[in-house]
């Protein structure tokens, strides 16, 4: 048993037959009003009337009681049908109220989820579109570094086909500017020796500072 409290609202929509075609007409909407509540609610689940159900049951009880008073001809032409109070029976309030709890939880969790997903979204979007950013941004500086060297390289060579002589030695000199400056030691030699005979261990700390005296 479902304790079921609603309002009806009409107007009369067609006085004569309202006065004339139905004896106590208030009491006769209520009495169809009634009928149809049971009828509804008795072919439903009490827990659907209780909670998700209650605009589709205030909907099929207007057009079913708009029917009947147009099936006998009363005048009336109703404007809503709301239901006001819907409580379980007593003996199962307890659980009712437990399952309407663990409905709001599901709920109000889904929804904080779907929140979750609403930051956490653009939040990944933007990261990509960072990361591509930047990989776009390698891709570019990688192709443009090596069309430099690719550009220099043609350039040596054409030195080179023009002066080969000159172009080893400028090459040479070059990379000994680059690779002395880092040497933690220096190897001076006999160009002529077979075998590697150090004639002079120069060490990075062993080098006088700029003004002073070497023993």
């Amino acid at each position: 048993v479902i304790d079921v409290q609603w309002i009806v609202q009409y107007r009369i929509e067609d006085p004569v037959r309202y006065l004339f075609r139905v004896r106590e007409p208030q009491q006769t909407i209520r009495d169809i009003a009634e009928a149809v509540m049971r009828r509804i609610v008795g072919n439903r689940l009490g827990s659907d009337v209780l909670t998700v159900g209650r605009v589709a049951v205030s909907s099929k009880m207007k057009e079913e009681m708009q029917t009947i008073l147009s099936h006998y001809e009363t005048g009336i032409r109703l404007v809503t049908v709301e239901l006001q109070d819907v409580t379980p029976p007593d003996p199962v309030k307890p659980a009712f109220n437990e399952v309407n709890e663990a409905r709001q939880d599901r709920e109000r969790t889904i929804n904080q989820a779907q929140e979750q997903a609403n930051r956490e979204i653009p939040k990944a979007r933007g990261e990509a579109a960072r990361t591509i950013t930047e990989a776009e941004g390698y891709a570019i500086a990688r192709v443009n570094r090596a069309n430099g060297e690719a550009a220099r390289f043609e350039a040596i060579l054409e030195e080179y086909r023009r002066a080969p002589e000159v172009t080893r030695r400028r090459l040479y000199l070059e990379a000994l500017g680059a690779i002395l400056p880092e040497a933690k030691a220096l190897y001076i030699v006999d160009g002529d020796q077979k075998a590697l005979v150090p004639w002079l261990h120069v060490e990075a700390g062993d080098r006088p500072a700029p003004g002073g005296k070497q023993p």
